[in-house]
């Protein structure tokens, strides 16, 4: 039995019992992290430097994109200097680091992909109301408000779980440091304050989720009614990529955390770990630019200039 103010460091979960499956781990996240940057650094440029890329769209996107590196850059160097260097220890201040910027990054990252249904929602159904609902102040206002949410619920929830006794050692089953791997930590009855600020992040996270829903629901019902299909066409095509993230990112997260007991182990809770904390990241770009016309020409117009003027 310890309590948290005796605690220095924490244990992080091993990914693997032998060198060379350590290697293997460090070479997999080293790829999957340089494919996330590469792709996300893309976007960011491609959409700062696009003047004809500047429409609340892609002023999203490049949100988005900042997200997802810093999603990244906050899970993925830790794990792989603990493989690279056989260590699994992650020091207090770490821990807490690691806890605050992961529920910002993902709190942002739910509160962007609500806003971009709002703007395909607005596109489709309201299109005559487009410049007005959706201008240049008030998409700064709803990205603003979008990181200052995801801000205060990483802070609340970072403050309230490190102020918590520890009662049950420092071993953490999880690669990385996050809520509710710490809650177990925790003391039989001190975690009731915790567990009512998830119920009300919960509550948040499925009014986001209702919303996007109804919002499909309209915009479905609005492309069906187009009577070209080259028109549902063009329509469907600005949607599908917003809803395949939205997908990725909700069941990853949804069955990583409420899966049923008895098929959980913990080669499953790891895969599962990684492939909702480390594989959306890098597969987001992706999922975009093959949908969008013109981000991939923007993406080859800069790669090909900056390649021909050296």
């Amino acid at each position: 039995m310890s309590n948290s103010s005796s605690i220095s460091h924490f244990l992080l979960l091993a990914l693997a019992d032998t060198e060379q499956l350590q290697l293997l781990h460090f070479c997999l996240f080293l790829g999957i992290s340089l494919t996330a940057l590469l792709a996300n650094g893309l976007i960011i440029s491609t959409v700062a430097s696009g003047h004809h890329l500047h429409t609340p769209m892609f002023f999203f996107l490049l949100n988005l994109a900042l997200t997802d590196l810093g999603c990244i850059c906050t899970t993925v160097p830790k794990a792989m200097h603990n493989s690279l260097w056989d260590t699994r220890k992650i020091s207090y201040a770490g821990c807490a680091a690691q806890v605050f910027f992961f529920t910002f990054f993902i709190s942002t990252e739910f509160s962007l992909l609500t806003i971009m249904c709002y703007d395909r929602y607005v596109s489709i159904c309201k299109p005559l109301h487009y410049g007005t609902l959706l201008g240049s102040r008030a998409c700064a206002h709803m990205a603003a408000a979008a990181w200052a949410s995801g801000f205060l619920n990483a802070l609340l929830h970072t403050a309230n779980i490190f102020s918590l006794p520890l009662c049950h050692g420092n071993g953490l089953g999880q690669f990385f440091c996050e809520v509710p791997q710490i809650l177990k930590l925790s003391c039989s009855k001190s975690y009731l304050r915790e567990l009512g600020l998830n119920v009300v992040s919960s509550c948040l996270g499925f009014g986001c989720f209702a919303f996007i829903v109804f919002s499909y629901v309209q915009i479905f019902r609005a492309v069906l009614r187009i009577p070209s299909k080259k028109g549902q066409h063009k329509a469907f095509s600005t949607c599908l990529p917003h809803l395949a993230v939205v997908s990725l990112f909700l069941s990853t997260i949804v069955f990583a955390h409420l899966k049923p007991p008895s098929i959980s182990s913990p080669t499953l809770d790891l895969a599962l770990s990684v492939v909702y904390s480390v594989v959306p990241p890098a597969l987001n770009p992706l999922i975009y630019s093959l949908r969008n016309q013109d981000l991939k020409a923007a993406v080859w117009t800069l790669t090909t200039g900056g390649f021909q003027k050296h």
